[in-house]
């Protein structure tokens, strides 16, 4: 059985959107059990108004943790918040993986100094998903956990990263790219153009050189390589961009009888080009590097958007994707070694 925690408190839709999104997880395991944490009494009787029963234990855990809250102090002084006791249960060997829809401060700063990185590591990253428009998807890594990084991080993140998207998305041989303000090589500031020539280089990586940031989506890439900070934008203006452009459409429709009788015969049209556009069916960042499987979701996550980062935790766990990793990070070290030598 692969066992994962669902921090119950942080999302800005409350136990419904995590106690429901456990219930369609367990559903579509068999051999998947959930820890609940957070108020016992809250989450059994949610639980038990929508038939929750099968698989799924609660830690009370009442303490809830806001965005505005010191990471730090999070840390050290709330052992009785949600996330944190997922956290130190995650660290005692007590499951296999946790997803959290709270502050993301507070869930990297926990990870680091008490989950702490698989060997090699430099620093965990993010890794969210986005929709291509060829119907597939992109990892970018990282997303907002490292603002400032060196060439040697961001090609862990590649290899990070590839070995993310061969496992849990079957992507045989990730196409790689490197975040930049132009495709030539000799673009980009120095973290750029030396971070170029170390991914050209470096073997068991398929990279396929600079992207600008227009082409995310075009389908060409399977995953990119960038700063947290750069990356943090980049994701956040495609996932904004995305929702304002389905509420303009939605405008647009209502505000003439002839778009509203033309929308009727696109109505299917319409709602599968939402479900694609809408950033919460894609789960949750997951933060590679760490010793243990942990994901981050969207603070407004539905209980569809919290299984699928359930889904991802157990896929992560079931292709035993840490030792891939430090297997990988190790190579890469030796790698880099005999080349300076």
């Amino acid at each position: 059985m692969i066992k994962i925690i669902v921090d119950c408190f942080g999302g800005d839709k409350g136990v419904p959107a995590t106690v429901g999104g456990a219930k369609l997880a367990i559903e579509s395991f068999d051999d998947l059990e959930i820890v609940l944490t957070g108020d016992e009494q809250t989450i059994k009787d949610e639980m038990k108004r929508i038939g929750l029963k099968d698989r799924c234990t609660v830690v009370h855990a009442p303490d809830v943790i806001s965005c505005n809250d010191k990471p730090t102090d999070v840390v050290r002084h709330r052992p009785e918040s949600s996330m944190m006791k997922a956290i130190d249960m995650l660290r005692a060997g007590e499951a296999d993986g946790m997803v959290t829809t709270g502050s993301t401060g507070a869930l990297v700063a926990a990870a680091t100094m008490r989950v702490g990185r698989l060997k090699g590591v430099s620093r965990p990253t993010f890794c969210p998903i986005i929709p291509t428009m060829n119907g597939r998807i992109v990892g970018v890594c990282d997303s907002g956990a490292n603002v400032e990084c060196t060439p040697k991080r961001l090609c862990q993140f590649a290899v990070m990263g590839s070995i993310y998207m061969k496992s849990v998305f079957g992507v045989k041989s990730p196409r790689v790219a490197l975040l930049n303000v132009g495709v030539e090589e000799e673009k980009g500031d120095l973290l750029r153009k030396t971070t170029y020539q170390l991914l050209k280089n470096a073997e068991g990586l398929n990279f396929v050189g600079n992207m600008e940031s227009r082409d995310l989506m075009s389908g060409n890439y399977d995953l990119v390589v960038c700063d947290g900070f750069s990356g943090n934008v980049l994701v956040k203006s495609a996932e904004g961009t995305a929702l304002l452009m389905l509420k303009k459409i939605k405008k647009d429709i209502s505000s003439r009888m002839r778009n509203k009788v033309g929308a009727l015969f696109m109505k299917k049209m319409f709602k599968e080009e939402k479900e694609f556009m809408d950033y919460r069916n894609y789960g949750g960042s997951v933060i590679l590097g760490t010793k243990k499987v942990i994901i981050k979701g969207h603070g407004s996550s539905t209980a569809v958007s919290v299984a699928k980062c359930i889904e991802q935790a157990y896929r992560m766990e079931a292709s035993d994707i840490n030792s891939q990793i430090e297997a990988a990070v190790a190579a890469y070290v030796e790698e880099k070694e005999r080349a300076e030598a």
